[in-house]
Order: structure tokens, then sequence, then C-alpha cells
């Protein structure tokens, strides 16, 4: 069994962190002294605000006009919690960056997904925090491969770290979206399906890459049950040299949080018994779709056989779209969304392709 499944709830690590959602927020990147603090003051103001996070090391950024300042940074950070009493939270690339941050007192860190994506860089990551006790949390590679993901949390979990979380930002699209990073809520429902007790934060702010959208994004997370939301904030952010678009003020990101709808992960009376029959419900369909699924796929076993015997191609384009028309108009008709159709049959279709080729191989 893998060592996440005795990380600790957050609400464990700090006294300070017994709310839910735990939320952090603070500037996309440190642009000053006055920057950083203002915005810290201003978050303190924000009840659920109880981290404060701060870019020292920005991929981006050039090291010459960046790179030097990473020591002042964590100096006036010192300053930040002295003044506001949040905790401090810094991304971490390197050892040294390890080095530095915990020789400055800084209570968490965080890896990004460039660095997730990297096992080198992540193996060197362990290595500088053998023996450590600070917390740390793994962002999303920027793949949306969940066994990369893991492979990072549990490398840095051998290396004695327990107070561990996941942190979900989305992932780099191919195509191009109304949101910054596609979110694929499924990747982290998978991380949590494995891992029970391995708290999960959701950065709504990379995901949506515009504040419009960002209250949906954060309401989402919370509706699938996440721990904790990560958001990038700037006390002037219409100024602000970096991401401007996805800042938000401490005025707003309070807005935001005094809208989101935290439901409850389970009832505790009579209306769990109604809850339960849903789910048998639920339970009863799933089995009759496989199962109407895996008679689909053995009729599809003939036609592959039929095939193969005149010598005709697997795809049959006019076939397929009628298939495909005939499908979504049925799905319309009973309330079914065409994108959920649509993609659903596109995926019944590649299988069935799939099973044919591997008649004809055979033959």
């Amino acid at each position: 069994m893998s060592g996440l499944e005795n990380c600790k709830p957050m609400n464990t690590w700090f006294k300070k962190l017994d709310t839910r959602p735990i939320v952090i927020s603070g500037p996309s990147i440190v642009e000053s002294e006055e920057q950083l603090l203002n915005t810290a003051r201003e978050l303190k103001k924000v009840e659920q605000v109880k981290i404060f996070k701060a870019g020292a090391w920005k991929p981006q950024t050039t090291a010459k006009s960046f790179g030097d300042r990473g020591l002042d940074i964590l100096q006036w950070l010192n300053q930040v919690k002295q003044e506001t009493g949040l905790l401090t939270m810094v991304e971490v690339a390197s050892p040294k960056h390890v080095e530095m941050c915990l020789r400055h007192n800084v209570d968490i860190l965080w890896i990004g997904a460039r660095t997730t994506s990297n096992p080198f860089s992540v193996q060197e990551l362990a290595s500088a925090l053998q023996g450590m006790s600070v917390p740390v949390m793994v962002k999303n590679p920027i793949n949306p491969d969940v066994n990369l993901w893991i492979e990072a949390l549990e490398t840095i979990n051998k290396a004695g770290i327990s107070r561990l979380a996941a942190i979900h930002r989305g992932f780099y699209p191919f195509e191009k979206t109304r949101l910054h990073n596609i979110p694929k809520w499924e990747i982290p429902i998978e991380l949590r399906s494995r891992f029970h007790n391995l708290p999960i934060i959701c950065d709504p702010s990379h995901i949506a890459g515009a504040n419009k959208y960002v209250q949906e994004m954060a309401q989402k997370a919370m509706d699938l049950n996440m721990d904790g939301l990560m958001f990038e904030s700037h006390f002037n952010a219409d100024e602000g040299i970096s991401d401007q678009e996805r800042q938000l003020t401490p005025a707003d990101l309070n807005q935001v949080l005094r809208k989101l709808i935290c439901r409850l992960p389970s009832v505790e009376d009579i209306e769990e018994n109604r809850l339960e029959k849903y789910r048998d419900q639920i339970d009863s369909v799933d089995s009759q779709l496989i199962e109407l699924l895996a008679q689909r796929m053995n009729i599809v076993e003939g036609i592959g056989e039929y095939k193969a015997e005149k010598n005709m191609t697997i795809l049959q384009l006019q076939r397929w779209e009628k298939v495909r028309e005939k499908g979504i108009e049925l799905g319309k008709s009973l309330g079914l969304s065409e994108p959920f159709v649509a993609q659903l049959l596109r995926m019944i279709h590649k299988e069935a392709i799939l099973k044919q080729n591997e008649v004809m191989n055979r033959k």
C-alpha cells in the first residue's frame, strides 16, 4: 500500500487551518516589497484566507530580471508573518530553493506543474527534503497523467513528508478553449478515489485564466468536495505586471468566497436512506449499461468477421455518420446534451474499430 494512505488531513497541520475550504491566496509573482506587503495586509481582512502564497522564483521570468530577488522576497515574507500571522507558502523548483525557504522559516512549500512533469527534478527536491517535516503541496503535471502526478507525490512522501497535499490546476489544452487550462475533473477524482486521505486543493485562477470564470471553477471544486482553494491575488490587480487577467483584488476574492456554496459530503439522518436508494438505482442501471455494451461488442465482432470475409474496410464513414446523427437526435429527445452523447458515441465507435481490427488481424 502506498504511503499516501497515511497522509494527514490539512486541519491537523496547523490549528489555524480548521476551516473548509482552506483558502490560499497571494500574488502570482512578487513585484516589490510594497506590492507583497499591501496584498498580504488586505488579504488578512478576508477571514477565510489562512495561507499567503508568493511566487519567489517564477519559471517564465528571466534570471536577469528576477532571479537575484529570491532572498529579498523571503525576508519580506517573514515580515508578512509578523504583521498578519498568515502562514507563508512558496514554490520551489530546486534544492537551493528548498534550503533557502527552510532557512527563512517558510511554512509550506509547493512544487509547480513544470517540475512535477520531470521525475528527475522531483527526485532532487525529495533528496533535499529528506528528514524534514515541512508540509509540501504538489501541483498536477502539465499533461493529464494521473500516474505521473502520483509518482511525484509518492517520491516526496518517501522522503518522509507526511503532511502532503495535491493541487489541481488543470492541464494545458491542445486546442483553444474559454479556459486557460482544461480542468479534466476526472483526474483529481481518480486521485481521490485511490488515496482517500490525501488533501486536494483546487487552483481556480490557473484553470480559469480570467476572473470572470474563477467563481464557476471554485464552485465546481467545492461541489466535488475538494479540501481547499488557491487564488491569485494582487492589491492593485489592474496594475500588476504578470497575469493581470486572472488576479483578483482581495475585495473581489472576498466576494467570490461569500458566494460559494459549501455542500455536505453526507447527511446523518433518514435522508441518507433516500440517497442510498438512488445509489442502488444507479448501480443497477450501470450494470445494465455495461452488459449492453458487452452485447454490442459481441455484435461488432461478428461484423468484423463478415468484413474480413468480404475483404471490406473497417471504417464505413456513411454508416458511422448515420449512427452518430440518430444517437444525438435520440439523446436530445430524452434530455441529454449533444456534447455528452457525441462523446459517448465516439468512445463506443473507437472501441468498435479496435475490436474489428483485432478480428481482422486474427483472420
